[in-house]
């Protein structure tokens, strides 16, 4: 599933690029306004930060609840104490795309994530020419020599990389490469499956001064207090808060 998704996503990339060549979308990248610092929006505090997510889709449940303009959830979600919103960008199975991005930067003062499956130099400079100030690597779609080549490109243009792992290994992967941002999947994306332990059995390999984000398998506020417990700065979270009231249920997350 995962090798798919990314192919699916670079070549998506490609068909872009013929219409919007390397050198504009570059052009544009660099007179985009600077990325704000994600670092500090999501630096550790009493509280649990959340990355609240714009998803429309998914691959294992298909459509969820219809949402409006992704401005306008964006704009609920910093209403109710996010700290950093996602956007899905990838347009095949999670239906997302570069304009609601761009709508959602437009919208909210703070951090913008592009979350998408990020293969090449083209896609990064899409994120930032969009308004993105973060990106995510996940270190399973990527040979290391990529993974470091995308990272160092990512924090050129002024965006943090939120690295993104599954596993022990990967989080080794991503500690080796300076890593500032260090993302727990609990969804296994080669396998969709579910394992909401694996955060705290990695969680002690993440060095002290690297935020530390666990990502799905946030359904309620019990799931949130179990990754405090856990050693979590921070939860990337879509599914229940699109589904739900989202103003309501980050209150119930930030406080925690």
């Amino acid at each position: 599933m995962l090798e798919d998704l990314l192919a699916g996503s670079l070549e998506d990339a490609a068909s872009r690029r013929e219409l919007r060549s390397y050198s504009v979308v570059e052009s544009d990248a660099l007179a985009a306004r600077p990325a704000l610092d994600a670092l500090a929006a999501l630096a550790p505090a009493e509280h649990m930060k959340v990355i609240a997510e714009v998803k429309r889709a998914s691959p294992s449940r298909g459509d969820l609840a219809e949402i409006p303009l992704p401005q306008d959830l964006a704009a609920q979600y910093e209403a109710g104490g996010a700290s950093a919103v996602s956007v899905l960008t990838e347009e095949r199975k999670f239906k997302g795309s570069l304009a609601d991005l761009e709508a959602v930067r437009k919208a909210i003062s703070i951090p913008v994530l592009r979350k998408d499956f990020i293969g090449d130099e083209y896609q990064v400079l899409e994120a930032r020419a969009a308004g993105a100030d973060l990106v995510l690597l996940i270190v399973a779609a990527l040979p290391q020599d990529r993974l470091i080549r995308l990272h160092d490109v990512i924090r050129e243009l002024g965006m943090t990389p939120l690295v993104e792992a599954h596993s022990a290994e990967e989080v080794a992967r991503a500690v080796d490469l300076g890593a500032q941002l260090v993302g727990v999947n609990a969804r296994d994306l080669r396998t969709f499956e579910l394992d909401r332990d694996l955060f705290g059995r990695v969680a002690d390999q993440i060095p002290a001064g690297v935020i530390r984000v666990a990502e799905s398998a946030v359904l309620n506020v019990a799931d949130v207090e179990h990754y405090r417990e856990a050693g979590a700065d921070a939860v990337l979270v879509g599914e229940a808060l699109v589904t739900n009231d989202p103003i309501a249920t980050l209150q119930t997350y930030v406080s925690v």
